[in-house]
């Protein structure tokens, strides 16, 4: 997600310093190589030394340093970075940001980047509602400055309302976002995800094992590659991405209904969700009770919703999805042909580590121009990316 990109991460003076640890955490696992610059207020609360034992790179305290190294510090890390990440931002350093001072190594190597910066404050409520400070965060979001906004709640010195640094996942969010490529800006997808149940009385229904995991990494990616996204999704347990337009739905026919309604503005649809494919015929009003012998259950097809897309006279770039448990390139190339699919992203789900309910993914990309691609074992995340890289390269060969 992160890999090969050089990140600096800021921290300044303030008890939110010790988030900065788990957000590091974060931007390390996702491949990134983090580069620390630590306030000395910064080290009052946390000590360089954890910093360093996480990024595996040095920890920059001090402005000068040429004994440790070999060029100026500031100058070469602003040279090589592709984001500049502060958090916390603290009131004081933000001041001195848009008041141009730079007499320290944060302040000095912000001064000399020409990454984008992408800040994260934290501070006192009546700080961060003081007009001065509005003015220096308004300033600095006029010359180009990012923020991921503080959150309410409970403060350190025992004030309540905003103030409080941003979660970790929410500043790693924003720092994915800014260094994606934007190759999706200006299209409409919509992604369908997740599982459908089809009631069989008020307590009963027929479902299947899908988590929604992959439909919903699928429309996280593609907000932050710039797409506007509508994202229908059965019932799990997944918590909504950011800047996504969410439409929850229960049945198979209500998911038709939420996709057949917004069609007409989308110009991809990713059919990722695992729709049931057969309903009872009559749903009871009340619980079944249990009797002696056996009891046969009538069940009726549902609307074959990824046909019906396909048959459109003027259909959207379609990608379809087929979970299956053998034969995976015939039945995968017979669904890319039947259904009409630009394009169709196969697994095997009998597989433990690249079914249903897990992390990780190896997919087979069939294409309506005969090509094929084979994805290796990797994250959901990273799976999406590889998916929407062709889907920009489709749209952009249409």
């Amino acid at each position: 997600m992160l890999r090969a990109k050089r990140i600096i991460l800021g921290v300044s003076g303030g008890i939110a310093a010790y988030k900065a640890v788990e957000l590091l955490r974060l931007l390390t696992k996702a491949g990134a190589d983090v580069h620390v610059i630590m306030t000395r207020a910064a080290q009052e609360f946390v000590t360089p030394l954890t910093f360093q034992t996480l990024s595996s790179n040095p920890v920059h305290t001090e402005l000068f340093n040429l004994i440790a190294e070999r060029e100026i510090g500031h100058i070469s890390l602003a040279e090589r970075a592709d984001l500049f990440l502060i958090a916390p931002a603290t009131a004081n350093v933000i001041g001195k940001i848009a008041g141009g001072i730079a007499d320290d190594m944060l302040t000095t190597t912000v001064m000399a980047t020409k990454a984008p910066v992408l800040i994260a404050p934290a501070m006192n409520v009546n700080m961060y509602t003081n007009q001065i400070y509005r003015d220096n965060e308004h300033k600095l979001r006029r010359l180009g400055y990012l923020f991921v906004p503080p959150e309410k709640g409970a403060l350190a010195c025992g004030w309540e309302g905003e103030g409080k640094l941003a979660a970790p996942e929410a500043i790693f969010e924003a720092a994915v976002t800014v260094l994606a490529c934007k190759n999706l800006v200006g299209q409409t997808i919509l992604v369908t995800a997740g599982p459908t149940r089809e009631e069989i009385d008020p307590v009963r229904f027929i479902s299947n094992h899908s988590s929604g995991k992959m439909g919903y990494a699928l429309a996280q990616a593609a907000a932050r590659r710039g797409a506007r996204v509508i994202l229908v999704s059965g019932p799990v347990s997944l918590a909504a991405p950011g800047a996504v337009e969410l439409v929850r739905v229960e049945g198979a026919r209500e998911m038709r209904e939420a996709v057949m309604a917004r069609v007409k503005e989308c110009s991809v649809i990713i059919k990722a969700a695992a729709v049931a494919d057969y309903r009872p015929v009559e749903r009871n009003q009340v619980k079944l009770k249990k009797q002696a012998g056996e009891m046969t259950l009538q069940l009726v097809r549902n609307p074959d919703i990824l046909a019906e897309l396909g048959a459109l006279k003027e259909k959207p770039f379609l990608v379809g999805f087929a979970a299956e448990t053998g034969n995976l390139r015939e039945f995968a190339a017979k669904k890319l042909q039947e259904k009409n699919l630009d394009m169709i992203v196969a697994n095997d789900v009998s597989q433990a580590d690249a079914g249903f309910n897990v992390e990780t993914n190896r997919a087979l990309l069939l294409f309506k121009d005969g090509r094929d691609a084979e994805c290796e074992l990797m994250t959901k995340g990273e799976l999406a990316d590889v998916i929407l890289d062709q889907i920009a390269a489709g749209l952009a060969g249409k």
